[in-house]
Order: structure tokens, then C-alpha cells, then sequence
């Protein structure tokens, strides 16, 4: 589940507090897949013809429907019954909804070629290496070394994200931070980082990553962070309404491949990102940070063989 798809879900449900429930749209799609083995065979003719190409079933009369399934008109109506609607004209709205929702993921991929029998081979390592050129050719050098400051200065540093994406990469970041000796923390639950938030004091830093900029429940932390005199990174897109509530924009825009199934680009975008803020924050903590990692070395080594590390020869 992407970043994006976990918003939708939250705020379709109305589960957030103090604000007006969404009215959910039926996934009709997915109620004519699941019906289906329950069907007359007639009406599973009219299902083929709707999931083959629900654009065409959106626009199409009852009668052209009809036609186009080789049943009669009152089929397809028994049809949308069956599934659970009105009549056509409900279904027709039902599914006009769901297409608006998910068109995206009811298209076919564009072809590409692949000489090992995988055409999504070179799609998937082409858009990781454009992606990196994106990033490097997109991020502030100076933006970098105002963010590496803030992190060297902070007392504490706490990381949002939110989403399949945004969440791991929030982890990611705390896994490359705390190795340099920072005290640092990732919040991926929408209520935890508002609690976190509450509690953050100048001098204090919050590190905000989310793939689209528009998470409201992330950009309300941030806000809240900032009430209370924390500092704000964002690690997002360009122009979006958390980099303008953040102290410090890392920022990149990475055009995707548009293949649902293949994992967004962006995050190796934002990984290098990540990667860049580390190190330019060890690099800025110089000493402590090599001290750190030497004991973390050292204590891993320890762990791993069951003896200490036993010194140099002449």
C-alpha cells in the first residue's frame, strides 16, 4: 500500500477525530469479482463484458450492454441486482465512482521489451537510475547543509512519515542516524506523532518524509511541532504544502513509470536523500560520530563471532 492509498483509506472511513466522515463509495469492481461465481451464466457474460473494459460499461446504454454480452436487456438489469445495486442506473454511478477511484489500476501496463522474458526488468532498474539522476540533479546542496546543522545541534530528533513508503523510509532514517551517536526516534502512527509532537521543545528537531507533500496527518505534527519551537526538515516533493511548513526543503519530483504493480521510483529518490543527510550530519558531528560507530563496530563483531576482537599482529 502506498502513501497516497493509506490517506484515502483513512479519510474514506471518517476515522479521524473531529473531522466530518467521508461518504465511502462502494468498490463496485471488486463486488462484481467476488459475485461472480454466484452468477447465472447470462449475468457472468455481462460481468466479463464490464471488467474487460469498465469504461465502455460506464458509457454504454443498457441496450448497447446488452448487446455487447449477447444477453437480453432485463439480464443486465438481474444482473445489477444480483450484485447488489438498484437497477442499471445505479450500478452505472456506482461504477462511474469506482473508475474515477481506481482507473489507474484497472489499465493494462504500456508494452515494453525485455530479452529475458521480463518486460518489467528494464522499466524497474531504468526508473531506479533515473531516479538518482533526479535526486542529484534536484536537491539543494545548501538546503543539505542547513539540514545536516539542525541534526548536530538537536537535543532529540523525531522522524514522521506515514504509509507503506514514508513509514519505511521514517525507520530508514533512524537507522542511519542513531549509529552517529544522534537520539532519534520514527513515528509512524498519525496519533503517536501528534503526541510527539506535544512534547518536542526548542532545540528540538522533527524530520518530515512523505512521498506526495499533501499527508494531512503528517503536515498537522509538523505544525504542531512547530508551535512548540521545534525545527522542521522535509523530505518530500517540490511545492507542496509540508515543504512550505518546514524549516529546511529537501526536496525532489520523480516522474513514475505508470505500471501499478511495479514499486514507485521515488524512494530511491528519497533514500539517496536520506543517505545525504547522514552523512553530511556525521561528517558535521565529526569525532563523536566516528567514536560511535567505532563502538557499534566493535560490539557487533563481539556479537557475531562470540569472542572479542583480538589485536593486530606486528
Amino acid at each position: 500500500m502506498t502513501e497516497a492509498d493509506s490517506q484515502d483509506r483513512r479519510l474514506s472511513s471518517g476515522d479521524v477525530e473531529g473531522r466530518e466522515p467521508v461518504r465511502r463509495i462502494p468498490d463496485i469492481i471488486s463486488l462484481v469479482k467476488d459475485s461472480y461465481s454466484d452468477l447465472r451464466p447470462a449475468e457472468r457474460r455481462v460481468a466479463d463484458v464490464v471488467l474487460d473494459d469498465v469504461k465502455y460499461a460506464v458509457d454504454a446504454s443498457n441496450a448497447a450492454l446488452a448487446q455487447r454480452a449477447g444477453v437480453s436487456e432485463p439480464t443486465v438489469t438481474r444482473f445489477c441486482r444480483a450484485i447488489g445495486c438498484e437497477g442499471v442506473r445505479d450500478f452505472k454511478l456506482k461504477l462511474a465512482q469506482s473508475l474515477v477511484v481506481g482507473a489507474l489500476y484497472l489499465s493494462k501496463p504500456p508494452a515494453t521489451s525485455g530479452d529475458n522474458g521480463m518486460p518489467f526488468w528494464n522499466a524497474v532498474f531504468g526508473e531506479a537510475r533515473r531516479a538518482l539522476q533526479e535526486a542529484e540533479r534536484q536537491l539543494d546542496p545548501g538546503q543539505l547543509q542547513k539540514a545536516a546543522e539542525l541534526i548536530a545541534k538537536a537535543r532529540q530528533v523525531t522522524v514522521f512519515g506515514l504509509g507503506g513508503s514514508s513509514s519505511a523510509l521514517a525507520q530508514e532514517t533512524q537507522y542511519r542516524l542513531f549509529r552517529y551517536g544522534i537520539t532519534v526516534s520514527a513515528q509512524c502512527d498519525p496519533y503517536l506523532m501528534r503526541m510527539t509532537a506535544s512534547t518536542l521543545k526548542p532545540g528540538d528537531l522533527v524530520i518530515a518524509i512523505s512521498a506526495t507533500g499533501r499527508t494531512r496527518e503528517v503536515i498537522e505534527a509538523v505544525e504542531l511541532a512547530k508551535h512548540y519551537r521545534a525545527n522542521a526538515i522535509g523530505v518530500t516533493a517540490p511545492d507542496t504544502e509540508l515543504a512550505r511548513v518546514c524549516d529546511v526543503r529537501l526536496t525532489v519530483a520523480v516522474p513514475e513509470y505508470p505500471d501499478t504493480l511495479k514499486p514507485t521510483a521515488s524512494r530511491f529518490a528519497f533514500l539517496a536523500a536520506i543517505d545525504l543527510l547522514a552523512v553530511a550530519s556525521a561528517y558535521r558531528l565529526d569525532g563523536s560520530a566516528r567514536e560511535t560507530v567505532r563502538r557499534i563496530k566493535y560490539n557487533a563483531q563481539i556479537h557475531r563471532t562470540g569472542k572479542e576482537m583480538e589485536p593486530l599482529g606486528d
